[in-house]
């Protein structure tokens, strides 16, 4: 079965660990490393990224490590975030899994 790995701030860990939840505690600097690192293992099947470790590293650079990694990879939003266009995060989503763009109206 392939893991899951949840990276996240460091000031996340004590909400993880009430929840029995692994997680991965690492600085938004490192981010791009891990992920790498991450992407190599075979074990790996998903990977959730907390929002705030991404604002460090270009989207086109996190797009395309998750283009050549077999994985999944998932954003989560940040406790203290504007609300994500839910349109824009669903159209993601249907495009990553058929490989198309589709228009969606709510």
């Amino acid at each position: 079965m392939k893991k899951v790995l949840f990276i996240t701030t460091p000031d996340a860990r004590p909400g993880f660990g009430l929840a029995g939840i692994d997680q991965i505690a690492i600085e938004p600097h490192k981010l791009e490393g891990f992920l790498i690192k991450a992407a190599s293992d075979p074990n790996n099947g998903l990977v959730v990224i907390d929002e705030r470790l991404t604002a460090g590293m270009a989207d086109e650079r996190l797009r395309e490590i998750e283009r050549t990694w077999h994985g999944v990879v998932v954003i989560l939003p940040s406790p203290i975030s504007a609300p994500v266009e839910i349109e824009d995060y669903v159209s993601r989503l249907i495009r990553k899994a058929i490989g198309y763009h589709v228009r969606i109206r709510l």
